[in-house]
């Protein structure tokens, strides 16, 4: 399913290949938590932005509008008009975030929704359920996030039962996907690399989950409080132990540095919110720095964002005019950011590839590794 192209130092060029089309690799995917992105944004809109891969979350879906009703609409694709390939990930993340220590169990993790309070009891088995019910291409194993710093001890017994869970969900899927119910039998399951910013336990872990022949593997529980830098050394130190004809995804990461920087380790996959949150704020990414749209130095600026970007609000509009969106509360000045800060994500993608391509990916990443992170 993933051929693994060229390599240029420790970066990759890649493809996988899925029931839902082919991914070319590094590729960012772009979130959208409850299958849909904030801001307006349709799933036509998505395909002009480059965007090769949606992400949806599992927790979010199961609670509204149900995961069931998902299924009863043909699943996930077919309820929100996406035919290219879709990750789901496990909730884990959500779940832990409202979980108390004492409700972690063997067995799966008790919590209250966020919505309407009721308890739920999410397991390894539900979690593999509830999205073999989403059917979407890629589904994350059901993993315990740890908190950041978190003790050896702690961190040693937690990855120990994260790859209990993760047997447990490879099982499951392996079953559901036999179903005659079953909307997609071709789901695949990636594994989740645990251990917090200990270099030895990620290294124990990445290589004991590595022995399950998984389609893919990410790396969780970064950006999460820990340094930059901190972040690198833990990429650096799991990357050798992670399979080589396998697609890395590094999860909820990030700025355009960020990317540049872990595909520079050997990531393929991504994923963050940070673009479309920070638009929406009139934060924008843009190819010679960081632009706060909403600074008065843009009142009578009639540039667009970026002049290398082809996107709707580079092509139509100036900063002046966007600026003053945000200034009158109007909800285009959302949609327009969005869509722009989505299309700069994905174009760094189509760029970052093609330097691979041409053999001038370090060249790309010695010019672009700083300019990306100024603020203009």
């Amino acid at each position: 399913m993933f051929e693994l192209k060229l390599k240029e130092g420790a970066a990759r060029r890649g493809e996988f290949k899925t029931v839902h089309g082919t991914i070319q690799t590094p590729v960012f995917m772009n979130v959208g938590t409850a299958a849909a992105i904030k801001g307006g944004i349709s799933t036509n809109d998505l395909k002009v932005m480059g965007c090769q891969v949606q992400l949806s979350n599992t927790y979010h879906l199961h609670l509204r509008p149900g995961d069931d009703v998902v299924k009863d609409m043909g699943g996930l694709h077919k309820f929100m008009n996406w035919d290219r390939p879709i990750l789901t990930d496990s909730g884990g993340f959500q779940v832990f975030s409202l979980a108390k220590p004492k409700d972690i169990t063997e067995d799966g993790v008790k919590f209250s929704s966020h919505i309407d309070g009721r308890k739920i009891f999410m397991t390894p088995e539900l979690s593999m359920q509830i999205q073999s019910n989403l059917a979407s291409t890629i589904a994350m194993a059901f993993d315990e996030c740890i908190e950041n710093p978190a003790t050896y001890s702690y961190t040693k017994n937690s990855i120990e039962r994260t790859t209990r869970w993760l047997e447990c969900c490879k099982t499951e899927l392996d079953k559901l996907n036999s179903l005659d119910g079953t909307i997609n039998k071709n789901q695949l399951l990636f594994g989740i690399n645990q251990g917090s910013t200990f270099n030895d336990l990620r290294i124990e872990h990445m290589k004991r989950i590595a022995e399950l022949d998984l389609p893919g593997y990410a790396i969780g529980g970064l950006a999460v409080g820990e340094t930059a830098e901190e972040m690198y050394d833990v990429i650096e130190h799991v990357e050798p132990f992670m399979p080589e004809d396998k697609p890395r995804y590094l999860m909820g990461v990030g700025t355009p540095v960020n990317i540049l920087e872990a595909v520079y380790r050997g990531v393929d996959f991504f994923d963050c919110v940070m673009p479309s949150r920070n638009a929406r704020h009139g934060h924008i990414f843009t190819s010679n720095g960081i632009v706060n749209i909403k600074n008065e130095k843009y009142e009578r600026d009639d540039t667009p964002f970026d002049l290398n970007c082809d996107c709707e609000a580079c092509k139509s509009y100036s900063k002046s005019y966007i600026r003053h969106l945000f200034k009158a509360n109007e909800i285009l000045a959302l949609r327009l950011c969005v869509i722009h800060n989505l299309t700069f994500y994905n174009k760094l993608m189509e760029n970052i590839r093609h330097s691979l391509d041409s053999g001038t990916f370090g060249e790309f990443y010695r010019e672009n590794s700083v300019k990306l992170a100024q603020r203009l």
